[in-house]
């Protein structure tokens, strides 16, 4: 899900729609990965393991199964960035779109992890000469 410059859980004042008509009018760009996270609702203890398919700086999109209910206040720790929270914007066909309620730099859940400042060394065996 993406940047709403105004609340993504109620009304745009200026213009009169949701946040699910606004859904379909986005214009910030997701950025397409693969990254695994971890979510629970909001206010709960267990976590669960989730596939994140697309994040951008306003929210993002999961692949949970069994799906969660439109409105449904949750939380997504996401590697280098942390816990967000969010609501449930849409869900379907195993897919979930989350709208933060806060916006975070996707571009922080690409850095690398570790500490190391280069890559490792490639070693490729000597050839032996008879």
């Amino acid at each position: 899900m993406d940047q709403i410059s105004h609340d993504p859980f109620g009304q745009d004042p200026a213009s009169g729609t949701s946040a699910e008509d606004v859904a379909y009018n986005r214009n910030e760009s997701r950025d397409s990965l693969f990254l695994m996270a971890d979510y629970r609702l909001q206010g709960a203890s267990e976590i669960q393991h989730v596939r994140v398919r697309n994040l951008s700086s306003g929210g993002l999109m999961a692949e949970i199964p069994a799906g969660l209910a439109q409105g449904e206040l949750v939380e997504f720790d996401v590697r280098g960035i942390g816990w967000v929270g969010g609501k449930v914007a849409w869900s379907a066909a195993g897919r979930v779109g989350i709208a933060f309620d806060r916006v975070i730099d996707p571009m922080l859940a690409r850095k690398p992890i570790g500490g190391g400042t280069r890559s490792p060394v490639q070693y490729r065996p000597s050839l032996i000469k008879k």
